[in-house]
């Protein structure tokens, strides 16, 4: 998987992988190393000041297109009276995710990766600076849209939502396990499509999420409609409060991660060198 191409490395990582050596001029003949551990310090770092300001953090998780920005844009125009929010977006690039979510009146930024499928918890160090996390109860991580790489990154968040929409096909938790057996909860998508899917069942879908031996809540819904978004909603709200009284209790939590998907990403090669010819 990320071993051979290369996704492991990312703009916020970079930087681990190049010490040069002292005692003679070599050059790097792999350059990429077991960043999954300064990956997870750093994730832990994120997640303490989080904590520390009370925010809880959710990161939302699917394939591109699986309506993510659009749930996001419903989300906030139900809650942003009552809970204050903001978002980080991840896309390799183009801001017009985080335009859509500043349209809603609520900050935003962007975070774009280049080549990298994924966000990492140097990614996300690097914006907190603009956060005024002082301001905010609820911050959402829109990911890049991938159904492999983003479940195994602890990017300092506390629960992962992962999207099915409905266009999909019903069997993408049994297709993609790591990321489905991630999930803290799965939305079921775009079900204002339904009608005109009769290959889509809701129940399949979620009886393929139980199969992974997850009984994490399914909840369908229409972020165009705004059908089930009562459910989604009052789960974030509860979501809220029950964090805001864990940090009272100076008590945390991690999101879900998966030991197939953090075997994907251990397993790279630590950095070799090897001298420079000296004609």
């Amino acid at each position: 998987m990320c071993n051979t191409c290369g996704c492991n490395l990312t703009a916020g990582n970079r930087h681990l992988l190049f010490t040069p050596p002292k005692t003679e001029a070599v050059t790097a003949v792999s350059v990429l190393g077991s960043l999954l551990q300064h990956n997870n310090e750093q994730a832990g770092r994120n997640r303490a000041h989080f904590d520390a300001h009370g925010v809880l953090v959710i990161n939302l998780m699917s394939s591109p297109g699986a309506g993510k920005t659009a749930l996001l844009e419903a989300t906030i125009q139900r809650l942003k009276a009552n809970i204050n929010i903001a978002v980080i977006e991840g896309d390799l690039e183009t801001e017009n995710d985080a335009d859509r979510i500043r349209a809603q009146g609520v900050p935003a930024y962007q975070i774009t990766t280049g080549t990298a499928c994924h966000l990492d918890a140097h990614l996300i160090a690097g914006v907190l600076p603009q956060l005024d996390l002082s301001a905010i109860d609820l911050l959402f991580i829109e990911n890049v849209g991938n159904l492999v790489c983003p479940a195994s990154f602890d990017l300092g968040h506390h629960r992962n939502v992962t999207l099915l929409s409905v266009t999909e096909g019903d069997d993408k938790p049994a297709k993609y396990p790591v990321m489905f057996r991630a999930a803290d909860l799965m939305l079921i998508t775009k079900t204002d499509l339904l009608p005109h899917l009769d290959d889509f069942s809701v129940a399949k879908a979620a009886q393929c999420q139980r199969a992974l031996a997850s009984q994490v809540p399914v909840l369908p819904l229409s972020s165009r409609t705004g059908d089930g978004l009562d459910a989604w909603l009052d789960w974030l709200a509860q979501e809220v409060v029950a964090h805001k009284l864990r940090v009272q209790r100076q008590q945390t939590i991690k999101p879900r991660m998966q030991e197939d998907g953090l075997k994907w990403h251990q397993q790279t090669p630590k950095i070799r060198f090897r001298p420079v010819a000296r004609g």
